[in-house]
């Protein structure tokens, strides 16, 4: 089990997902409405794919927030643990978990020091979470400590759209304004981190080239999937697409 110190707690990570009302309307946030549902169906799908076959496989969610990738992997067939450190999430996904019959395991944790055993589950999801933490690297070291063989999980990209948006909200946190000042990461940056803690990245999936609040706005998930086809069939998915899901697995010793 970790003992890595724990972080300052007084993050905006931890005190935005520490209010109810949030944990509440998250999903609702981030995941309703056209685009949002094409989000979390692309996600999902990747997800499976990136961890097939998901029978009987046992998975941690980190990050696991109100539970919906860890739902879908449970209903899919893998034996799920999901751990956040808000339990006003968890509150939100334990209730959501029951209300469909999935069988999961909902733990409070942190990222930053797992209380599992180096290598106890055979894979490791961790969905929106690294963007957020306080240390980025500490966290990810965790998820390649406790999987045995396989962590996915995303980021958006230094080379999109999402870099500007990311650097405005910096900028507004750090004029006292209550908003998630994420990061942003370069793939060079992600695939150092991961051959450090003996992991390598075999597969990347790349979403959007345009920003995700564009498409809200635009409201059509029948013509965001127009624009982006077109957009990768010009190669611009290849080098600006975001989020970007990575798959990493073990390096043989």
């Amino acid at each position: 089990m970790s003992s890595a110190p724990q972080p300052r707690t007084d993050h905006y990570s931890y005190s935005v997902y520490a209010d109810p009302a949030m944990a509440e309307s998250f999903d609702e946030l981030r995941f309703s409405g056209p685009i949002g549902g094409l989000l979390a169906r692309t996600q999902d799908d990747v997800i499976a794919r990136y961890l097939s076959p998901l029978e009987g496989r046992i998975v941690l969610d980190v990050g696991t927030g109100t539970g919906r990738a860890a739902i879908a992997l449970a209903r899919r067939g893998a034996v799920v643990t999901g751990v956040d450190a808000s339990e006003e999430m968890l509150a939100v996904a334990r209730r959501r978990a029951e209300a469909v019959g999935a069988n999961v395991s909902f733990q409070h944790g942190d990222a930053h020091g797992l209380a599992y055993s180096d290598r106890g589950f055979d894979s490791v999801v961790c969905l929106r979470v690294l963007m957020h933490t306080p240390d980025w690297r500490q966290s990810l070291a965790e998820l390649c400590r406790v999987a045995d063989a396989r962590v996915v999980f995303d980021y958006p990209a230094l080379a999109s759209g999402a870099a500007l948006q990311a650097g405005a909200r910096r900028l507004a946190h750090a004029a006292g304004a209550r908003v998630e000042a994420y990061r942003v990461f370069s793939d060079r940056s992600i695939r150092s981190a991961l051959l450090a803690n003996g992991f390598r990245a075999v597969e990347t999936h790349r979403q959007f080239v345009l920003p995700i609040a564009l498409h809200k706005r635009l409201g059509s998930a029948p013509a965001t999937r127009r624009i982006e086809g077109v957009l990768a069939k010009l190669g611009l998915r290849r080098l600006l697409g975001s989020p970007v899901t990575v798959v990493a697995e073990r390096c043989a010793s």
